[in-house]
């Protein structure tokens, strides 16, 4: 299968796209700053756009049997559309080449509840405070392009991963339908759970939560690596609370 992958130089798509060609997919990396790109393969083309450009993306997926979205960028106070205008550029693009299926990334956040497994200081402090100020816009055009997706006639998913933070490797992840108790996901994970999809119809047209169960950090480890701009570990002391 020869797949597009957009946001692929984002900490989830670099996974994504190794993953993908070590299942044997022919892969379009798609990037706004291709030679920034690491990976390289014969089964791997590069492709440049901006998903803002509809005329870029509409080159970037041609010839492609499904489309995986891992666009993010980080909270803004300012008006963010890179999801929005993004995925309308995509899934335009898939309309002209005939391109039916798409799993494109949003977050827990789009819904914000109660996880069982949050405790006081995740459900009381940290999810209304980053819902309400920081994140506010990006979880806004968050639910937008996920209502252009249900309003669509594409074979969608959206997957909704929590917290993100680094495994060496997959896990024993957990999906569920539309919200989890989970508070972290690992992009190993993510990553794996898109890839699923491509083989299963389970998740067609339906809002999945995916979380980690195995080795993830503290809240408190979290809250200190973004507080210190570390970068998240398997058990080390950051999750990326806001971008694939």
């Amino acid at each position: 299968m020869r797949v597009a992958i957009f946001g692929a130089n984002g900490g989830t798509g670099r996974i994504l796209t190794r993953q993908a060609i070590d299942a044997g997919h022919d892969v379009v990396a798609v990037t706004r700053h291709p030679g920034e790109f690491p990976l390289a393969h014969d089964r791997l083309a590069v492709a440049e756009a901006d998903v803002h450009d509809p005329r870029a993306v509409a080159r970037a997926a041609e010839g492609s049997n499904a489309v995986l979205s891992t666009l993010g960028v980080p909270f803004s106070r300012k008006p963010i559309t890179v999801y929005s205008k993004g995925i309308a550029n995509i899934t335009g693009a898939m309309a002209r080449h005939g391109i039916p299926r798409i799993v494109a990334v949003s977050s827990s956040a789009t819904e914000p509840h109660h996880h069982a497994e949050g405790g006081f200081l995740l459900n009381r402090v940290v999810q209304p405070l980053v819902t309400r100020t920081i994140g506010r816009t990006t979880y806004a055009d968050m639910r937008i392009m996920e209502r252009h997706l249900e309003e669509s006639d594409l074979e969608w998913t959206v997957m909704r991963p929590s917290g993100l933070f680094h495994t060496p490797s997959v896990t024993a992840y957990r999906l569920q339908a539309d919200r989890a108790d989970g508070v972290f996901t690992s992009r190993a994970d993510l990553a794996a759970s898109m890839l699923a999809q491509l083989a299963s119809s389970t998740w067609v047209r339906r809002k999945v939560a995916v979380t980690t169960t195995e080795g993830t950090p503290t809240l408190l480890d979290m809250l200190r690596g973004e507080a210190l701009g570390r970068a998240p570990e398997q058990g080390g002391p950051a999750a990326d609370i806001h971008h694939a």
